[in-house]
């Protein structure tokens, strides 16, 4: 079997995926030579030591640390260090071998070719692949201020939590913006917690930042009408990605693949004050992202089924005549990240092949 093709049925045994396609063939034998692809085949998503890869590979521990380097500093290997010595991991496809080359920014013939191939992908196969599971493997998160304070809220429900219990944040480059390069919306708008994020900062594709200052990416996002989405448990954020319409592979998959569970909405949805409205229609035009409300005698319309619940049209509203009521029907939140995984790898049948690359 041709070795890119191996690394990419490793990479399809994870939850987000890598369908087979001739789009992500050339995206592998751009991001890996050959050299880097026989060694990435014996490596899992479960962290190794050096000794333990090389070893697999048949390889000295030099040469093996050499290409390990190389793919890690490109970004489409993790690595991380614990009591002084270094551990190598495969990362997934998303959140992974697409973001990370391209949060250092784009610009280069490299980078346009893999935009227009990740674009390509997109359609071709990976956006239905990732956005088609029963189980969403993201979920909106409602802009804080649009939520009413009667409501009792989930910890995982306000995002100010995932900055508040966050122990590592680092800040990075919207990927999906970089990559399309057709939206003028912030770009530096990626929220990475935890280890991922030491690695992404140790290895010059973010920068550490500060609690506060994580708010104000918060707040800059909400101003720019970005939708905060994060991973779809209950357990921990290990993300918050800002997300526009336009480029974002989740969003993209409800409003360009037409998937209905391409994410998780939030718990609520938005409901218009009639009395209230002055039909300046900024919820519609500028303000929602799923174009779920349209104007109609002069007045907001929300369209339910399509209202994701981000409270964007409330922040903007100037006049306070919309507001986020708890929806009838509550979407079910795994408990872990690991139990979402789980389901979503049950549902295509793809546990088995993923416990075997864990066990390699």
């Amino acid at each position: 079997m041709d070795i890119y093709e191996r690394l990419r049925e490793i990479l399809d045994s994870n939850p987000s995926t890598a369908p087979k396609a001739k789009s992500i063939d050339e995206i592998l034998r751009i991001l890996f030579t050959p050299e880097e692809a026989a060694l990435a085949v014996k490596m899992s998503f479960k962290p190794k030591s050096l000794s333990t890869i090389a070893k697999a590979a048949g390889l000295s521990e030099s040469e093996a640390k050499q290409h390990l380097e190389s793919m890690a500093d490109k970004g489409i290997i993790q690595s991380r260090n614990k009591a002084g010595e270094t551990f190598y991991a495969l990362v997934p496809t998303i959140p992974g071998v697409f973001e990370f080359p391209f949060m250092k920014g784009g610009g280069t013939p490299m980078h346009k070719r893999l935009g227009e191939l990740w674009e390509e992908y997109h359609h071709e196969a990976l956006g239905s692949s990732f956005a088609g599971n029963p189980t969403p493997l993201m979920r909106v998160v409602a802009v804080e201020k649009s939520i009413p304070a009667q409501d009792r809220v989930h910890p995982y429900e306000e995002v100010k939590n995932f900055i508040n219990d966050a122990n590592y944040i680092a800040v990075t480059n919207c990927a999906c913006r970089v990559s399309v390069g057709k939206c003028d919306k912030p770009k530096e708008m990626c929220l990475i917690f935890g280890e991922m994020g030491e690695f992404l900062v140790e290895r010059g594709f973010a920068r550490q930042i500060s609690k506060e200052e994580g708010m104000k990416v918060l707040n800059t996002a909400e101003e720019a009408g970005l939708v905060h989405t994060s991973n779809n448990s209950a357990d921990h954020a290990n993300l918050i990605c800002n997300c526009c319409p336009c480029c974002c592979t989740v969003l993209r998959g409800r409003t360009q693949l037409k998937h209905a569970h391409a994410f998780e909405p939030s718990r609520f949805e938005a409901h218009v004050k009639s009395e209230n409205c002055i039909g300046c229609s900024i919820c519609a035009d500028e303000r929602c992202p799923m174009k779920a409300i349209e104007m109609k005698d002069d007045v907001a319309l929300v369209h339910p089924e399509e209202c994701i619940g981000c409270g964007l049209c409330v922040t903007g509203c100037p006049v306070d005549a919309i507001e986020l009521l708890e929806r009838k029907q509550l979407p079910p939140i795994p408990a872990t990240i690991k139990e979402m995984g789980a389901q979503v790898l049950l549902e295509k049948g793809r546990l088995e092949a993923f416990m075997k690359v864990m066990q390699s």
